[in-house]
């Protein structure tokens, strides 16, 4: 399988390039030239798989430059009891007979981005084999919103031949997400915070990526740059594992019969977690609708909801701050598939986007999405009512990324009556956001910082992940704070000055 970019550069590269480059050099996206296809009598072998085993068959499909043995090691190597807290990885846990909640958390940073970045040093390390004729060494530059960056710094610790660099917004993350990623371990690793919002951190982080002459002088210094976020193709392919896994648990469980439709709601800002959704539809997972659930930052609603993106609005810094993003950059991958493979149509939403901070997509492409996705958005209110009614009419404690999509689940259930077999896709551990958990559970403490950790796990009886709880005696290595435009002189003295 090759892949091209989504800005209309045509050349057709292996998987192990696009997972070694990430970043396209016409600043598109690598997309697969085709999709394959899974057949029911397939999805039904993998009934009786553990999760390593559906992942690696998953990822092979789009990986075929890689062997069967080398994907299930990867795999094995990633999803043990050794990193995750539970034995089916992914496992499902049902509020009612309609609802369930796909528990991504259970990895070592207790969010979902560790599906992914488990693996995911794996497959860099094997392409780099496959493509390093010069031998260099690497540098992963991440922007984060909170989860990617500790995801990713776990990942890639002291992996020999890779160095990795974490910018993350200086106001934008909690104060657990701060203090797994500041206080990380490693010799390879490096942590800065930027000054503005994510989009801004991530702004940076692509202006590094485009710009020639940093590269010429990382090339000097034996360096080049490759991505660990949802862009770069070896990040997100790994994620379409999950929504087939979560399929045929329901199936395994008789809670579906192979071949009946369900819907996933999924909470999102960048777009990459819904867009592995969707690519597991298009290799034929019966899915009826993907729901997409914003915060008070709505944008991709609004887009759903009219076609037209538009990101010149009032950026909110939320309880939700994973979600905390204006410019979705994976939407740019569902554009170029709705809008026939026209790398010049997307080119120009691009452009369009860059320029005046907007464009608008034809009613064939509107009507595309509407097709396969609905859309709402829980404001801050709504997101502490739902963490306090599903703990108490539940006893289901959730964070706030997974509390946005429930209400959003919710609505979409009221407006449209579809009482269709749904999975909410939980994305953290709530124990990541106790400051926010507490106040909607109405607890009051002058206890701050990961001290929360006990006294959320004290109040609801709930075990906090063993990881957390070590943070109440982490210290801190990386300090201090840039602004946007320092991000490039940073990412090179990083490297040697």
């Amino acid at each position: 399988m090759l892949y091209q970019s989504t800005r209309g550069d045509n050349t057709k590269i292996k998987a192990s390039e696009a997972i070694t480059r990430g970043l396209s050099k016409d600043g598109g996206l690598y997309v697969p030239e085709s999709f394959p296809s899974v057949s029911l009598e397939k999805l039904s072998e993998l009934v009786t798989k553990p999760y390593s085993e559906r992942s690696a068959y998953i990822m092979g499909l789009f990986l075929d430059e890689f062997s069967e043995t080398q994907l299930n090691g990867f795999t094995s190597a990633a999803y043990n009891e050794t990193g995750f807290t539970s034995s089916d990885i992914a496992p499902l846990y049902e509020i009612n007979k309609n609802t369930h909640f796909l528990e991504l958390w259970h990895g070592p940073t207790s969010a979902f981005k560790d599906m992914a970045l488990q693996v995911m040093p794996h497959l860099l390390v094997s392409s780099l084999q496959r493509t390093n004729a010069k031998n260099q060494n690497v540098c992963v530059l991440v922007a984060t919103s909170g989860d990617t960056g500790k995801a990713a710094l776990e990942g890639f610790c002291d992996i020999s031949g890779i160095k990795i660099m974490v910018f993350y917004p200086k106001d934008g993350v909690s104060e657990v997400q701060k203090l797994q990623m500041t206080s990380q371990r490693g010799d390879n690793v490096g942590v800065t915070a930027v000054e503005g919002n994510f989009d801004d951190t991530q702004t940076g982080v692509k202006e590094i990526f485009s710009d020639k002459e940093l590269a010429k002088k990382l090339d000097d210094k034996g360096f080049f740059l490759s991505s660990a976020n949802s862009i770069n193709w070896g990040r997100l392919v790994p994620q379409i594992a999950y929504y087939v896994s979560a399929y045929c648990d329901l199936v395994k469980s008789g809670k579906i019969k192979i071949g009946e439709k369900i819907n996933f709601c999924v909470p999102t800002g960048n777009f990459g977690n819904i867009l592995a959704a969707y690519y597991a539809l298009k290799i034929g997972l019966p899915i009826n609708k993907l729901i997409c659930a914003s915060n008070r930052n709505d944008v991709l609603t609004q887009f759903i909801t009219t076609g037209a993106y538009d990101k010149n609005r009032a950026f909110y810094t939320t309880m939700s701050p994973s979600m905390d993003i204006l410019v979705s950059s994976n939407l740019e991958r569902l554009l170029y598939e709705l809008s026939d493979k026209d790398g010049a149509v997307v080119s120009s939403y691009m452009s369009s986007l860059a320029g005046s901070g907007r464009y608008d997509v034809p009613a064939p492409v509107l009507r595309g999405l509407q097709n396969m996705f609905a859309s709402g958005y829980c404001s801050e209110e709504d997101t502490k009512k739902t963490i306090a009614d599903t703990w108490e009419n539940d006893k289901y404690l959730i964070d706030t990324h997974t509390a946005v999509a429930c209400k959003v689940m919710q609505d979409y259930r009221k407006n449209t009556g579809d009482d269709t077999l749904s999975v909410i896709v939980s994305t953290a551990s709530p124990f990541k956001f106790c400051e926010s958990v507490l106040d909607a559970l109405g607890v009051k403490t002058d206890v701050s910082g990961a001290k929360l950790i006990d006294v959320l796990s004290e109040h609801t009886g709930v075990s906090a992940p063993a990881r957390l709880l070590g943070l109440k005696t982490a210290k801190p290595r990386f300090s201090g704070f840039i602004k946007q435009d320092e991000m490039k002189s940073a990412a090179l003295e990083f490297l040697g000055g």
